[in-house]
């Protein structure tokens, strides 16, 4: 089997497992027509500079590197597959891994927030996962909060000479989590509590997301190692051209 035909059947691999992921039509990111009207304003205003950022960036990669549109429909499907993968947690939203920490540390934020994007609106259009009245507090949240995090951790842990795989792990867990502390604040300030307000009541979102959230970043941080490794053993030439390849084997 060929290098093509091995790539081939990784996408394959992943589009069947999209398939096979039957969420309940009961789990959300934030649910439609859960936040406030002036919420769901404000929150798509502040993403659309980021996603026009992002097709600009995804515009260069398909005129100036066309051969690693594969390994970026990959880091999309593979944001779709697991973010699919939910379990229910606070009224109105779930507990799920993100899958954006990967297209993040080999893309950058800008062109995750339109992976992020799109699967989120196909997802609220297609299984019943989040909203589009609510699209632009779910984009900020999974879609440039939380890889700004990956992103941003990644390349300290790059500067700070850590090793590959520690530093893919952290980016990917600590991204995950952070979308969630996002994802509860915007709870919180559509939803203070009487006691406390906006501060107690984030106090209370986080501490039903942790109980599932914690264990799923771990996994979510574990995955996207294991598939970074897989990516250098098959997409090698492709990680090259995107300049991941300086530190490509692991310590």
């Amino acid at each position: 089997m060929n290098k093509r035909e091995k790539q081939l059947v990784a996408l394959s691999a992943v589009v069947g497992l999209a398939l096979c992921a039957a969420p309940s039509a009961s789990a959300m990111h934030v649910m439609e027509g859960y936040l406030p009207p002036a919420f769901c304003v404000i929150w798509g205003a502040v993403c659309l500079p980021v996603l026009a950022a992002g097709v600009v960036s995804i515009r260069r990669i398909a005129r100036e590197q066309k051969k690693v549109l594969l390994l970026l429909a990959m880091a999309g499907a593979f944001v779709f597959v697991i973010s699919s993968l939910k379990i229910p947690s606070v009224t109105g939203s779930c507990s799920h891994m993100t899958g954006t920490g990967l297209a993040a540390i080999l893309f950058g934020v800008p062109a995750t927030t339109v992976l992020g994007v799109i699967v989120l609106v196909f997802q609220a259009l297609l299984l019943a996962h989040g909203g589009l009245t609510t699209l632009g507090a779910n984009a900020f949240s999974m879609a440039i909060a939380g890889p700004l995090v990956s992103w941003g951790l990644y390349h300290v842990g790059e500067k700070l000479h850590f090793p590959k795989k520690l530093s893919v792990f952290l980016a990917a867990a600590l991204g995950d989590l952070f979308t969630y502390c996002v994802t509860s604040l915007q709870l919180a300030m559509a939803y203070p509590s009487a006691n406390g307000g906006v501060a107690a009541s984030a106090v209370e979102f986080l501490g039903v997301f942790a109980p599932t959230q914690l264990p799923l970043a771990v996994v979510e941080g574990l995955l996207t190692m294991l598939v970074i490794m897989g990516m250098e053993t098959y997409a090698m030439p492709e990680l090259q051209l995107i300049g991941f390849e300086k530190e490509v084997k692991y310590e």
